[in-house]
């Protein structure tokens, strides 16, 4: 229990230095590149990802939009595409906790460059010093996901999928809750799709449990956009809880989606989820993110 809580702990450090380190480096060009090329919805879901998938924080760039709205460097209608946007570029932790972090031991093969980045955020000036706190940060995600997993080991056939809400409507919106509260409480989804991939790879959960938590993360990393609303002004407020009506609209049909996409997988193209149940989970949470801005942006004014 004390390395999964001490592994979740370094995954949302090594998060925030990364994040820190990362906008560090870009400083007001990060501000500048989201208001020159959020030219209409389609452009502004583009520089969103991009965005969110070079800081790894869909809320930096949520944020970071409403200030824009508020300053007046973005209309309510420009800052639609970037939020949507933002949902699918955070999706690059997802596959690189997936791709890598479950299958290469990360955590001690990068132990050096922990030493490097920790050396150079120490002695290093300006944009060298933020180069190494995003380096270290880099690193610690790995270790992170190392103890993550130690700490489920334990769990292995003493918490089972039976111990969760079955998968039934009801319990898959029960699922839904208890994600949505683990990313209000860390204040990072990536920290909830690490725990939950490694939930599902320890057989503590089903794939369908796993998805159903992982649509409530995406819900519960709204929070963070809604409290930088209040206080601001109308347009600011209207930007952040469109955010959080978005993802709520996401969700609903990301619920519908996990029956079809299961069978897709299985039926269509041949693969059982359970022969790469983390590389599935990984692709259900992009695609459903894909496909809510597929559907939402063509009616989004110009």
């Amino acid at each position: 229990m004390f390395e999964l809580l001490g592994g979740l702990g370094l995954f949302l450090l090594g998060m925030s230095l990364l994040t820190e380190g990362l906008r560090a480096m870009a400083g007001e060009a990060f501000n500048r590149a989201l208001h020159r090329f959020t030219r209409n919805p389609a452009t502004g879901a583009l520089s969103g990802a991009v965005a969110t998938a070079i800081v790894q924080s869909s809320s930096a760039t949520t944020v970071a939009t409403v200030g824009l709205v508020a300053g007046g460097l973005l209309t309510f209608d420009q800052s639609l595409g970037v939020l949507f946007g933002a949902n699918i570029g955070t999706r690059v932790t997802g596959w690189m906790v997936a791709l890598l972090g479950f299958h290469v031991d990360m955590g001690t093969a990068m132990m050096p460059v922990l030493l490097f980045g920790v050396l150079l955020s120490m002695f290093g000036k300006g944009r060298w010093s933020q180069g190494g706190r995003a380096a270290s940060g880099f690193t610690l995600i790995f270790v992170g996901i190392s103890f993550i997993q130690q700490g489920m080991a334990p769990f292995q056939g003493v918490l089972t999928p039976t111990d969760f809400p079955p998968d039934t409507w009801l319990g898959r919106l029960a699922l839904i809750g208890i994600g949505g509260l683990l990313t209000i409480v860390t204040q990072s989804s990536s920290a909830g799709v690490a725990t939950a991939l490694a939930a599902l790879s320890a057989g503590v959960t089903t794939f369908p449990q796993a998805a159903a938590m992982v649509i409530g993360m995406d819900v519960g990393t709204t929070s963070t956009t809604a409290l930088s609303a209040i206080g601001g002004s109308a347009e600011a407020r209207r930007t952040g809880y469109t955010h959080v009506i978005y993802n709520l609209f996401t969700a609903l049909g990301a619920l519908f989606l996990l029956d079809p996409y299961v069978v897709f997988l299985e039926d269509v193209l041949g693969t059982p989820v359970s022969s790469s149940p983390m590389i599935a989970l990984v692709g259900f949470h992009t695609t459903f993110n894909a496909l809510g801005v597929i559907v939402v942006l063509p009616f989004t004014a110009a």
